[in-house]
């Protein structure tokens, strides 16, 4: 099936769209994902309890999906240039600072704060948005590829973390990721963001703008169940998926893994994410949204009980489910639920109302891996965190029935 009405120029205008989006949200959420890897050595020079540490990550969390809305409304409103660009930039600024921190607060405030909204002026609500004006029926697999960004940074930053670290120590990584960062923040600055922004000729989101329908506000889209049926399913879905994530490479240490046993596992996961997102978004485009997305859901629950399974398991067989089902389910969810969100509210504003939906993924994030840190700390081991995970996926596959499909605007 064509991803794009239109061919020739356009075509290639779309795929160079389309890899712009998923290597910056590679790099974004790649390298928050990759705090997974810094988590044991963080705790371990700086004395941190497993609460402590994950509410870094967490904060970085709640600040991605706090500053989603913004994002979306700062790229409806002055474009991607000043969005990436700033985007970019509070990244480097905070994982440069990180390089010579000391205290809670201050990891808190430069990764949770400063790289969490960053990561969210250049992740998946800006993304979102352009992507949507570029393809038309092939809508759901590209927005797959796009999210699918979360799996290559999580396969690219995990490894490289850990080798950072090992030669140079997690300071200095930390210095790596913020020279990266700046940049690309000079890099962005002379694409030709007015024309990417304007979308592909005879896509009807596009159209719609341009005929002068702005479409839902995000204050309408508020006021509507279906808006609200589509947060709630980023959160649950979002708990069910950090709060192992987060965990997993401790997870699988305290297995008796070593550090680069477990890195290697945690990034071939996220690597798998992508060809589960690539899939499912490609599924859904033929076979229908609420049994794919269940299929997906599915291989989360497999997934995290093939975890549980890990440390009494000698074949390794376990360790293998848990890497192919958890990774081929991280994030499969998202693309769809965005493409109905995108067809049901196209307009100049969907920006905004993508990003206010992507506040519930950002929040369920963060709630996820604090709770299953505290529930660590409390229990002394993980079960009572594999337990509520699988909990929130069941929720949210029952959920997802509740969510009609849109039709396309006219």
């Amino acid at each position: 099936m064509p991803l794009l009405r239109g061919a020739g120029v356009a075509t290639i205008g779309a795929l160079g769209v389309l890899a712009l989006c998923l290597g910056m949200t590679a790099l974004g959420r790649g390298a928050g994902e990759s705090y997974a890897v810094f988590l044991l050595p963080l705790s371990g020079e700086l004395g941190w309890d497993r609460s402590s540490a994950t509410s870094v990550y967490s904060l970085f969390m709640a600040a991605t999906g706090f500053f989603a809305p913004l994002a979306g409304h700062l790229f409806d409103r002055f474009g991607g240039r000043l969005v990436y660009a700033v985007g970019l930039g509070a990244l480097a600024v905070g994982y440069f600072a990180a390089g010579s921190l000391s205290q809670l607060w201050q990891f808190q405030i430069a990764i949770g704060g400063f790289c969490g909204f960053g990561a969210a002026l250049i992740g998946l609500a800006p993304a979102q948005a352009v992507v949507s004006r570029w393809f038309d029926k092939g809508l759901a697999t590209a927005l797959s590829m796009t999210y699918g960004g979360l799996g290559i940074g999580t396969l690219i930053m995990a490894p490289l973390a850990e080798y950072l670290i090992a030669s140079q120590g997690w300071r200095n990584a930390y210095g790596w990721y913020a020279l990266v960062f700046a940049v690309l923040c000079g890099f962005v600055l002379f694409l030709p963001w007015r024309r990417i922004a304007e979308g592909a000729p005879g896509n009807p989101r596009r159209h719609i703008a341009a005929a002068g329908r702005s479409g839902p506000t995000l204050k309408a889209a508020l006021k509507t169940l279906e808006f609200w049926a589509f947060f709630v399913i980023f959160f649950v879905t979002a708990v069910s998926i950090y709060g192992i994530s987060l965990q997993s490479v401790a997870y699988l240490i305290s297995g008796g893994m070593s550090e680069q046993q477990a890195a290697f596992a945690f990034g071939t996961a996220g690597m798998l994410s992508f060809f589960g997102m690539t899939a499912t978004g490609m599924a859904a485009d033929r076979f229908g949204h609420r049994i794919v997305a269940t299929s997906s859901y599915g291989l989360t629950v497999i997934g995290i009980g093939a975890l549980a399974l890990v440390p009494a398991d000698s074949t390794g067989i376990s360790l293998v489910i848990f890497i192919v089902c958890f990774g081929l389910s991280m994030g499969a969810r998202g693309p769809i639920i965005t493409t109905l969100m995108a067809r049901r509210f196209s307009g100049s504003g969907i920006g905004a109302i993508l990003g206010a939906a992507n506040f519930g993924q950002g929040l369920g994030a963060a709630s996820g891996a604090f709770f299953s840190g505290l529930l660590f700390d409390l229990t002394g081991g993980y079960t009572a965190a594999f337990i509520g995970c699988t909990l929130a996926a069941l929720i949210g596959a029952g959920l997802f029935w509740r969510v009609g499909t849109a039709p396309d605007p006219d």
